[in-house]
């Protein structure tokens, strides 16, 4: 059963009930991003598979309040180009490309000049894209620049897959019977001293898998 993978999954990273920190990190990550290259803004989005679309799930800088939590459709723009290839991206003047998204763009009130994004990749998974847009005045993106974006990303993927991870076991939580009970034993075992914590983790790995057997795929 998914749920059951997504547990052991969970369960295996000690991610259980910590989707915070991880919401945390991606912040931080669009925050360096945007240090680095002096960009005005940067930003993550992620796939939601079940809708398929985008969604601004880290942004820094310009557009900040507007863009956090905003969607659009995962075939959609620049950065439904590079989802759907994975393939990065640099961008001089957005305007002059017809992938560009002009309709979401407006729709924030801040339309980027210049951009680079490079998909999310983990395990050979799409898990979203990372942007950095607008450099300093008569500042160009580089592919120097791009392998170091490229670095980003990949830190950004753990981090994204990490979080997923942790969104689907707060929702197994949140359900009922067995596997909502190994969850919760999950979460407390979580918080134990070192060496306590990797005795419940092989417990609980064995109880879930017991739990699989049981009621079958």
């Amino acid at each position: 059963m998914t749920e059951e993978r997504d547990l052991r999954a969970a369960v295996a990273s000690g991610v259980v009930g910590s989707a915070e920190s991880f919401q945390a990190l991606l912040g931080a990550i669009v925050q360096v991003a945007r240090a680095i290259f002096g960009a005005k803004a940067s930003s993550i989005l992620l796939l939601d598979e079940e809708t398929d679309e985008l969604v601004f799930e880290a942004v820094v800088g310009e557009g900040e309040e507007s863009l956090l939590g905003m969607r659009f459709p995962a075939g959609h723009g620049i950065a439904g180009w590079v989802l759907a290839t994975r393939t990065p991206l640099v961008i001089e003047d957005v305007r002059k490309d017809p992938r560009f998204a002009a309709d979401v763009a407006e729709g924030t009130g801040y339309v980027p000049s210049g951009l680079m994004a490079a998909p999310l990749l983990h395990d050979e998974e799409i898990l979203g894209v990372l942007e950095v847009l607008d450099r300093p005045e008569n500042a160009r993106f580089s592919l120097q620049e791009m392998d170091l974006l490229g670095l980003f990303a990949n830190q950004a993927a753990i981090a994204v897959d990490l979080l997923l991870r942790a969104r689907r076991a707060e929702r197994i939580l949140e359900g009922e019977g067995d596997l909502g009970v190994v969850a919760r034993l999950a979460s407390a075992v979580s918080a134990l001293e070192e060496e306590r914590r990797e005795a419940g983790m092989r417990l609980l790995h064995d109880l879930a898998g017991t739990l699989g057997a049981r009621t079958g795929p």
